[in-house]
């Protein structure tokens, strides 16, 4: 193994705190001079109420670590899993596994999310942020934190991928939901060529406009060519945005309510 899948294999916990407190700091830092939409809000108490959900994001994830990990080393041991059906070169490798991490654990648990009722209903508090920024990237429900760390087992189990390939994929998530939820404005040009491979800004936040079919849409995370590939692509100019859910416009955004949302009565979504 070479020494860069060995230091993925054994990445320790300070370097993936930092990945993500570093990235989280930065995208916010950076909205300030170039933001993608102009319309004022509170920033600090924003920030408060999601990194509330990104800890308890993060307190899920701990507690799947090692359930999850001992999938990856068993899947290794056993060659077993899609990467193992044909011999591939290091790069393809590591390529195709955080390929198939991307779509399983991201694209296709978002996509069913968007599809099944009660699993939208604990989506919702994600879409009812009416400013989207880099901290709405962790907004999460712990329910729905749940059911993505099911499906990042899922991926591994399907995948085979090896731990090294899954700690590079994970700080990888982090980093590019850091990203694409940041209310940053790339150059136009700049922004759709990024969107043909991977998921940038302008793309994803075609996903937050409060209304269908516009929200579902975009569902990806690292890879945009999975809803190019599935149909699922749109794009909007970034003046006609406007965040939120039509079904929640006056939703109120505390920590309480929002843990409150998914057990409200079910409010159907105009199409």
């Amino acid at each position: 193994m070479s020494d860069w899948s060995q230091y993925w294999a054994h990445i320790p916990s300070a370097h993936r705190t930092l990945i993500l407190v570093c990235g989280l700091l930065f995208f916010w830092l950076l909205e300030g001079p170039l933001p993608l939409v102009r319309r004022p809000y509170h920033k600090l108490s924003h920030a408060g109420v999601n990194l509330f959900f990104t800890l308890t994001t993060i307190v899920v994830n701990f507690a799947f670590a090692f359930l999850i990990v001992r999938t990856c080393f068993w899947t290794a041991d056993h060659r077993f899993g899609l990467l193992y059906l044909v011999p591939l070169p290091p790069w393809l490798f590591w390529l195709l596994g955080l390929m198939l991490l991307d779509l399983i654990s991201a694209w296709l648990v978002h996509w069913i999310e968007h599809q099944v009722r009660w699993m939208w209903q604990f989506h919702t508090i994600h879409h009812i942020d009416r400013h989207v920024d880099t901290t709405t990237a962790n907004r999460h429900h712990p329910v729905e934190s749940v059911l993505r760390a099911l499906f990042t087992l899922l991926a591994v189990a399907v995948s085979g991928a090896p731990v090294w390939v899954l700690m590079m994929y994970q700080s990888l998530s982090v980093v590019f939901a850091q990203f694409n939820h940041a209310n940053i404005r790339l150059a136009p040009g700049l922004d759709r060529a990024i969107s043909w491979v991977l998921v940038s800004p302008g793309m994803h936040k075609v996903h937050h406009h409060f209304q269908r079919p516009f929200t579902d849409s975009n569902y990806g995370n690292i890879f945009s060519f999975w809803d190019r590939l599935f149909g699922t692509f749109r794009s909007l100019p970034p003046e006609d945005l406007r965040y939120g859910l039509d079904t929640h416009i006056a939703e109120k955004d505390d920590i309480g309510n929002l843990l409150r949302v998914p057990f409200q009565k079910y409010r159907p979504r105009p199409r």
